[in-house]
């Protein structure tokens, strides 16, 4: 970010509702810290071909451990040590036994002593072996940042070999295990991103106590034969256009492990077809096999959502020697084809299959402790479809196996790739954070991107992978990575930079990072006249206008008393909750745009609904014209990345969604931006527009614009009938919006696009000023655009009182979910829309219900206008109370009703 600043799959269920959870369950260790956990050792099986996880760990400070040697050993005592799950950091795990208050509140993390973490921590287990016929190994990537393993009393690698978070290692202990109970242990060493290729949080957030010092991902307990099969993969070659043919080329690595020359044969399948190849290998001699070509007529081709289907194929392969079943591999892939060359003005054009694509993203982040949990990861995927994105962008942090089994089989996009600000960059970034390197960096930097590429060359969702991030390797940085990439059979573009940058192979990266960060108002967005600025022109690989402040339910669960009384009263004071950086530490911009555009907030509710249609709006023109000038013929939009898609922890910025996954202003404006065909408004031309995202063109469609004073007056009406709009995000303009006199100071426009038949398809209401928001271009700086001076949205504050009737009943589905529907109708005699209507589902206690999935919300509707809205959800999430429904607006106060 442009800031100074052992494919193991779980079955997936996913849901008939998208939106909510895939039914996976962790694994959990119950037992209380300071107690005696419990020491059972996990069953191993002795069948070759067994990939079995470890579970779960005891950890425990190394300054409690005098004798390295005799962790590891059986029968070793481990009073007063806590266990943890199978993918934990050292304060992740702490946190699960209670020895910290809640670090999302307040300034509790504050509180905790970072010299608890200054030295190594042990994470030890157990395993129980009926049988050592088999070869056993550990196969394991996740290591924040290096480890020495042990084994019953040896160790089997050090922290110089077992050094990086994403290098992968597959360490043989067959020598060391026994029948019986087996002791493994990790002595994982403090991480520090600036001086180790690992993680870190840049200026996202607050960063943990432990810098996420751990072991992230699974830790599997390999069984095998004298060859073992690895790497598995399918090389597809799609023909183009017309998507009638594929050809399949299978590959995996085989490794004799063994002191004996072998002769194996490998079979198996590739999408139902038979393949198989046999190989000769000498004593601990490995060689890659390639088996023949298989053709597929008509075969079943992979998209992305809202393009398409998301079917996947299996490969299956066997290794036998002398008969008998030596390893096994199973994987799954998809068949597509995804290009991204530099179009004619330098923008990065994705197309997928032959189709181009405008890429509207968000930024993706983890937990804070990097905490795994499958539904919730599941639950925000499912907002990125609700949300009308199609692609989250992964700087670092990149995730575990089944986050990318998940946008496979969801259609959803993803940009992997290497972080800023520290290690990663260090040799190339100058003064910015992030140690230069030694020569210990290069081969622990190339066999991450090795390990990574092996890792996610088969899944169809991942569409590229950033090798730099606000900085372009070097040469030597980039040859490793290249090589790296090349001989893993990497599928997909390889982008040198998220910035406007360039590496020596590769060339310009056709990305900008130029901002803003910060607040800007909406017609920021749609300057094209600017190199420097973030407008709605090329590639934008992160951009936001910053703060997003949470509903007032999540600030109550997030913030105290006295806190809360600051956010709204002084923006100029320090927040915890929004930044580590100085530039962004307050929320002095925000502040003083929401006083100047909306009027002074009389107290925190009135901040907090002043801040939601601030973000709405904002959010709302940075996608809208992202997409109206995506098909411009110069210098047109190719992607947007929102920067970003969520936060890790409870912020106050660069959300789209909360930590608890409520959904604010933000929200609704990038849905309502998002939606497949859609009629907005232009900043800068007051121009109406239909875009269509759909596959297929839109024809006999009407356009209705009208301009209304706050006191209902309709002081404007043009309609457009016969309009039609090709599809894959072409764009027509309906009618441009002439000056009209008389109008109030601020004021309403309401634009509604029907159907041939009539229908209502798309509706968006904006709340605009005669007094426009007015750039300081000369003084752009990284991060924002000073504003001269701003536009006067103040008038809200004297629409008149509306009313609002408001029914809503409810009915469980068979899979697990509630559907709750609500009817609005603005009964207001007279003229006065009922402005900004916003719904939640609540339980028995008023808290809501999340996660959700409403078709629509924020809504504004004028006297005699109704409306009904759905919101899907999981029943459990009620916690055995009937729901209600919530309903505030701008002008109608709040009323809650019974859903039953």
């Amino acid at each position: 970010m442009s800031h100074r600043h052992a494919r193991f799959r779980i079955p997936l269920r996913l849901l008939a509702v998208t939106t909510l959870a895939v039914a996976v369950g962790g694994a959990t260790v119950p037992a209380a810290a300071g107690q005696e956990p419990a020491r059972a050792a996990v069953p191993v099986g002795a069948a070759a071909g067994t990939a079995t996880p470890l579970p779960g760990y005891l950890i425990q400070t190394s300054a409690q451990v005098g004798d390295d040697a005799a962790v590891s050993k059986p029968g070793f005592p481990t009073t007063g040590w806590y266990p943890v799950e199978s993918r934990s950091t050292v304060f992740a795990g702490l946190l699960r036994n209670g020895k910290y208050s809640d670090p999302f509140y307040s300034t509790n993390m504050k509180n905790v002593p970072k010299l608890d973490f200054a030295v190594p921590w042990w994470y030890r287990t157990d395993l129980k072996l009926d049988d050592t016929s088999s070869r056993t190994y550990l196969d394991f990537s996740g290591v924040l940042s290096k480890a020495d393993v042990w084994v019953n009393g040896t160790r089997v690698a050090t922290k110089d070999q077992v050094n990086g978070a994403y290098t992968r290692h597959d360490l043989d202990i067959t020598d060391q295990v026994r029948t019986g109970v087996n002791s493994v242990a990790f002595k994982v060493y403090p991480n520090d991103p600036n001086k180790d290729l690992s993680m870190g949080w840049i200026d996202w957030a607050q960063t943990p106590p432990d810098q996420n010092m751990g072991i992230v991902r699974d830790v599997l307990v390999r069984r095998g034969g004298p060859v073992a099969l690895r790497g598995g993969h399918v090389v597809t070659n799609l023909a183009l256009p017309g998507l009638k043919h594929a050809d399949l080329t299978v590959k995996a690595d085989v490794r004799n492990d063994s002191a004996n020359a072998v002769r194996a044969t490998v079979s198996g399948t590739v999408a139902g077809r038979p393949i198989s190849q046999t190989v000769s290998l000498a004593a601990k001699e490995k060689k890659t096999v390639t088996f023949p070509v298989v053709g597929i007529d008509d075969p079943k081709v992979w998209w992305p959502a809202g393009m398409g289907e998301q079917p996947l194929h299996d490969l299956v392969l066997t290794a036998d020697v002398s008969g008998s079943t030596s390893d096994t591999s199973r994987s799954r892939f998809g068949i597509r084809d995804v290009k991204a060359p530099l179009n004619s003005s330098g923008g990065r054009q994705y197309s997928i299959n032959g189709r181009p694509l405008l890429i509207r993203g968000g930024g993706w982040s983890p937990d804070l402790f990097l905490r795994w949990d499958v539904r919730n990861v599941a639950d925000k995927l499912a907002y990125v479809k609700d949300l009308g994105l199609n692609t989250v962008r992964l700087e670092g942090h990149i995730e575990p196996d089944e986050f990318f089994d998940l946008a496979d089989s969801m259609g959803i996009l993803t940009m992997p790739g290497w972080e800023c600000c520290d290690k990663w960059e260090g040799q190339v970034n100058g003064d910015e954070p992030g140690e230069k390197w030694t020569a210990a960096d290069y081969p622990i930097a190339k066999a991450s991107m090795t390990g990574e590429a092996e890792r996610l060359r088969n899944h169809p969702s991942v569409v590229s992978f950033h090798i730099g991030s606000d900085f372009a390797p070097d040469a030597k940085i980039e040859k490793n990575y290249l090589d790296a990439l090349k001989d893993a059979d990497w599928p997909a573009p390889v982008v040198p930079s998220a910035k406007t940058n360039s590496s020596p192979q590769l060339g310009r990266s056709g990305m900008k990072m130029n901002g803003p960060y910060d607040w800007i108002p909406p017609n920021y967005w749609y300057d094209k006249a600017h190199s420097n600025a973030g407008g709605a022109w090329n590639f934008n690989s992160e951009t936001s206008a910053g703060p997003d402040i949470p509903t007032m339910d999540t600030l109550k669960r997030m913030m105290t008393s006295g806190e809360l009384e600051t956010l709204w009263k002084n923006p100029s004071a320090p927040q915890y909750h929004r930044s580590s950086s100085s530039t962004f530490g307050n929320l002095k911009l925000y502040g003083d745009a929401l006083s100047g555009r909306y009027g002074s907030p009389a107290d925190l509710p009135d901040y907090v609904r002043k801040a939601q249609l601030a973000q709405y709006e904002n959010v709302r023109a940075e996608f809208e014209s992202h997409a109206r000038n995506y098909t411009d013929s110069s210098n047109p939009s190719t992607g947007l990345i929102y920067w970003m898609l969520n936060s890790p922890w409870t912020s106050l910025h660069w959300q789209l969604f909360d930590a608890y996954l409520d959904q604010n202003g933000a929200y609704y404006g990038a849905k309502k931006a998002n939606e497949p065909l859609h009629i907005q408004y232009s900043y800068d031309s007051k121009s109406v527009v239909v875009v269509n995202s759909t596959p297929a063109a839109a024809k006999g469609l009407t356009a209705r614009a009208q301009l209304f004073d706050l006191d209902g007056t309709e002081k404007f009406s043009q309609t457009k009938a016969g309009l039609s709009v090709g599809g894959d995000g072409a764009k027509a303009t309906a009618l441009t919006i002439p000056s009209v006199s008389g109008l109030s100071t601020t004021y309403l426009a309401k634009l509604v696009l029907t159907d041939a038949a009539g229908k209502e398809v798309s509706r968006n209401v904006y709340w605009l000023s005669t007094k426009p928001d007015t750039l300081d271009w000369a003084k752009t700086d990284w991060y924002y655009t000073p504003t001269k001076s701003y536009a006067d949205l103040s008038g809200l504050n004297k629409l008149g009182k509306a009313t609002v009737d408001v029914t809503a009943k409810s009915a469980e589905g068979t899979d697990g979910t509630t559907t709750t529907t609500v009817t609005l109708k603005n009964t207001t005699g007279g003229r006065l829309p009922a402005f900004y209507v916003d719904s939640h589902v609540v339980d028995a206690n008023g808290k809501p219900v999340l996660p959700v999935r409403w078709n629509d919300n924020a809504v504004s509707l004028w006297p005699g206008e109704s409306t009904t809205l759905t919101a899907t959800y999981r029943t459990a999430d009620l916690g055995g109370s009937a729901p209600s429904v919530r309903v505030s607006g701008w002008n109608t106060g709040t009323q809650t009703i019974p859903a039953r």
